[in-house]
């Protein structure tokens, strides 16, 4: 069969990646999805269990910082498109081993420029995050990040996701490269890895152990449902204007004590198993993404209400117990002890 697109989509095995896969394969079976993850510690080949039989799918196990094998495959797939997911992702892996994050988030995504410009595209687009804005103070709700919001990071993860949106916006102007920029509130579903926040409050309630809430809770995070955040990338690959940035939110504002409170009640569990832990370093009070422009220009709005989907994501995370156990079980555990087990209760 000849396909109409070929699509690659780097980071495919991670969450918002998988779920891309996910959505894409099964939208557009008269396009060939080329899904590249390296498969590091958030890439799991079970999330793509069952999409890989799939015609219109293929797997490459490869680091986008690799420049001779990410060449190869543009030579041998010839894409008209590029999604680059492929990030490390986490803030406090970022605080940790920040110079990980550099290798995988600004010289991957050059890599990846470099190969559009050696082989041609039809649109690069980069996903990126409103972490890149910095924070909002908490007694201003009226204050949202728009796309004009000055960037103004707070951890090296913000701070390497920034620098590659500027590398994609150089590539854009100086060479002509038809690229766009999507930077997304807060995402939440299923094949969420189970170090992030709801995953994390899902697993340790279901198994009876603490869950831990950096400092007071009163964070606020504006909150997505994956496959609304798919939906936007969908249209903005096919209809936004090359050389834009467009904000991808959810119109779910909640503190974090407001989530966690949410998800045990939709377990029926019991709010002692909430620890108050030392806080992050240098964490960011509210984050509030105003989707203006990508309503008004594509007519994207997210389709989900946060009770909606928390019920969703509580239902997949009962019925694929399997998935996250098995993830648990693993490295991920020494990296729980490490994050968690020395922080002081308050």
């Amino acid at each position: 069969m000849v396909y109409i697109m070929n699509i690659i989509v780097t980071g495919g095995a991670g969450f918002i990646g998988g779920n891309f896969c996910h959505y894409m394969t099964e939208k557009y079976p008269e396009d060939m999805i080329l899904c590249i993850d390296k498969l590091t510690y958030a890439g799991n080949m079970e999330t793509l269990a069952p999409i890989m039989d799939k015609p219109n799918f293929k797997f490459f196990k490869a680091d986008i910082a690799d420049r001779d094998t990410i060449y190869k495959i543009f030579e041998k797939e010839k894409p008209d498109i590029v999604v680059n997911f492929a990030a490390e992702s986490h803030v406090d892996r970022s605080i940790n081993e920040p110079e990980v994050f550099l290798r995988t988030n600004i010289i991957g995504t050059n890599v990846m420029l470099d190969a559009c410009r050696k082989y041609g595209i039809k649109r690069y687009h980069q996903v990126s995050t409103d972490e890149v804005y910095g924070d909002l103070p908490l007694d201003r709700p009226d204050l949202f990040f728009t796309e004009t919001t000055p960037i103004h990071t707070s951890s090296p993860y913000s701070a390497s996701k920034a620098s590659a949106d500027l590398l994609v916006q150089a590539y854009s102007r100086t060479y002509n490269l038809p690229c766009t920029i999507s930077r997304c509130s807060n995402n939440y579903g299923p094949y969420h890895f189970p170090e992030k926040f709801i995953p994390l409050i899902i697993a340790n309630a279901l198994n009876g152990k603490k869950i831990p809430v950096y400092g007071t809770g009163e964070n606020v995070r504006d909150w997505l449902y994956v496959k609304d955040h798919c939906i936007a990338i969908d249209l903005i690959i096919r209809k936004g204007t090359p050389g834009e940035v467009y904000n991808i939110g959810g119109h779910n504002e909640k503190t974090n004590m407001e989530v966690v409170k949410t998800v045990i009640a939709g377990l029926g569990k019991e709010e002692d198993l909430i620890t108050h832990v030392t806080d992050r370093l240098g964490h960011d009070r509210r984050y509030a993404i105003d989707p203006a422009k990508i309503h008004n220009e594509l007519g994207w709005l997210p389709e989900t209400p946060f009770e909606e989907g928390i019920a969703k994501t509580i239902q997949w995370y009962l019925d694929n117990r399997e998935w996250w156990e098995n993830i648990i079980k693993g490295d991920y555990q020494n990296y729980y002890e490490n994050m968690y087990g020395n922080r002081e209760t308050i």
